[in-house]
């Protein structure tokens, strides 16, 4: 189980807006430069403004690390600022506001923690929630804890109703820097490249709203040295976490040996998230937020594939908790006149041309027949280690025993999604380990039909493939292995217009990390609002 600790010392500590400034730490110096100077005089501060003095205890503090952001359940009035220290510290705090009024507001943290089964070593996170905010306004923050150096970073939420916004994704990232290995000499984390730092840096180009990442986020249950590596991939994302959600699925990787009943111990510790679920074992795990008019819905996949893929095999560990909640979601968000856009996040995938893990079974089983009936407009996911996209997909082939997708249009370029169910594979988010040499060049593709009964000591339950005809393949990129997408909202203009997804895929290139444009398409609907 995660340990839970509660600071509940009051933190009333207000900041006008020359002393907010003036303490805003380098990041967050660079994240409001330009609009400091376009804004209006700063009032001078009283004499008897309160400061931001923390108190240092005898022994010293730790510092403030991986500073990130998460929405709260409603993203356009709730944020969560959270940070990780290496032990426990008195009064973790956030102070925040606008640029024009400065930092009036603040929220105390509440701690969690939990206790790495491999190394032994507790970590300590502090998750400070952010309410009554105005919808489609920008904010800094600064963040403290008595005896350390405060941090800081800005936000935006989310719009309400229906507006513009843009939003990026990708998955299977891993963490750019070096740990230790067994024998004492230095070593990659699991799957490390150049690019995993590169794409943060592309993400940012882009400054989205929010990203969404697919699973697979740091492959700390790879590594000697698990807290270590949590530890190098905050530091790395932190360059843009700091400045717009993150919001998260957990992928295979996340199962941990020893960190929890089901291995999610260290993710669930590590996220606050806009969980409904009422059982700490399972909470934060699967979530939705509505951002505009997009309704996001994370799901965790191991539940309910076949595949075996982390330290642990947990294939139905919820008990069908989850179906019921994506069947209730689903529902809930097409009868939402104020939602357009329905948008699944997950790890594990339903369509894959790559010998790699190839499609699963049981996912395409369970969710399916609900994407179906609910007219789910776009799933992304990770896992191939390669960038894929569907065709618009709606029902299965006849009597195919792998539940083949079935393609409802041809089309690739600007896509009905009133027709069928976009599926793109954006695993190309830093890991080493790519897969785009590796797609099927005859037109076919594998699914995981079955696993073996037992695990081998050291092992994995073997996988059973069936080939299939991948008539459902849209478009692929066989020739870069790394990459994300954004999605821009056109909200339509009128209730019943056709509103579009704007879709750019990036390419993150080497050896530099600059960006190029693999591909543009557009996804479109009617609005929801046509039959008030």
């Amino acid at each position: 189980m995660v340990a839970q600790l509660d600071t509940p010392e009051p933190s009333g500590d207000g900041l006008s807006r020359r002393t907010a400034v003036g303490l805003l730490g380098t990041a967050g110096v660079g994240a409001v430069a330009a609009p400091l100077l376009t804004a209006g005089p700063a009032s001078a501060a009283p004499a008897s403004s309160t400061a931001f003095h923390p108190s240092p205890d005898s022994g010293g503090a730790s510092p403030v690390q991986g500073l990130h952001l998460t929405f709260g359940k409603d993203p356009s009035t709730q944020m969560v600022v959270s940070w990780i220290t290496d032990g426990p510290v008195k009064r973790p705090r956030v102070l925040y506001g606008t640029i024009e009024h400065g930092l009036g507001s603040g929220s105390d943290a509440r701690t969690r923690t939990y206790t790495d089964g491999k190394s032994g070593r507790t970590v300590y996170v502090h998750h400070a929630p952010l309410t009554r905010l105005r919808p489609g306004t920008d904010y800094l923050y600064l963040v403290s804890h008595d005896g350390a150096t405060p941090d800081s970073g800005t936000f935006k939420t989310a719009p309400r109703g229906r507006q513009p916004l843009t939003f990026t994704s990708f998955g299977d990232q891993s963490a750019p820097q070096v740990t230790w290995a067994n024998d004492g000499s230095v070593a990659l984390d699991a799957n490390s490249t150049p690019a995993t730092k590169d794409i943060v840096t592309g993400v940012e180009q882009v400054a989205p709203l929010f990203h969404l990442l697919n699973g697979d986020l740091c492959y700390a249950n790879l590594d000697v040295d698990r807290v270590r590596t949590w530890n190098n991939f905050f530091t790395n994302n932190t360059r843009s976490a700091r400045f717009r959600p993150w919001m998260p699925a957990a992928g295979n990787h996340e199962i941990e040996s020893g960190n929890g009943p089901i291995g999610l111990g260290a993710y669930q510790t590590y996220f606050e998230l806009p969980s409904t679920e009422t059982d700490d074992e399972l909470a934060g795990l699967w979530y939705a937020f509505t951002a505009g008019s997009v309704r996001v819905i994370v799901l965790q996949n191991d539940d309910n594939a076949l595949q075996d893929g982390g330290d642990l095999y947990v294939s139905g560990y919820s008990g069908g908790r989850q179906l019921a909640f994506l069947e209730r979601e689903l529902k809930a968000a097409r009868k939402d006149t104020d939602i357009d856009w329905v948008v699944v996040a997950m790890h594990q995938v339903m369509i894959s041309s790559s010998d790699a893990n190839g499609a699963d079974l049981g996912l395409r089983a369970k969710y399916g027949p609900l994407f179906d009936r609910y007219s789910v407009d776009l799933v992304v996911c990770g896992h191939e280690h390669n960038y894929e996209r569907s065709l618009a997909l709606r029902g299965v082939v006849s009597g195919s025993e792998t539940l083949t997708p079935n393609p409802a249009s041809t089309r690739t370029d600007d896509i009905d999604t009133g027709q069928g169910t976009v599926h793109m594979i954006l695993g190309g988010g830093g890991v080493s380990g790519t897969t785009n040499q590796s797609f099927f060049k005859d037109g076919t593709a594998k699914v995981i039909t079955a696993v073996s009964d037992t695990r081998p000591a050291g092992g994995k339950r073997a996988s059973t493939y069936v080939k299939e005809e991948a008539v459902w393949v849209g478009v692929r990129d066989l020739d870069h292995p790394y990459g994300f997408a954004a999605f821009t909202v056109d909200p339509g203009r009128f209730p019943g217009d056709t509103t579009r997804l704007h879709v750019t895929y990036y390419n993150v290139n080497k050896p530099n990390g600059e960006l190029s444009v693999f591909e543009n398409f557009t996804l479109h609907r009617k609005r929801s609002d046509g039959h008030r």
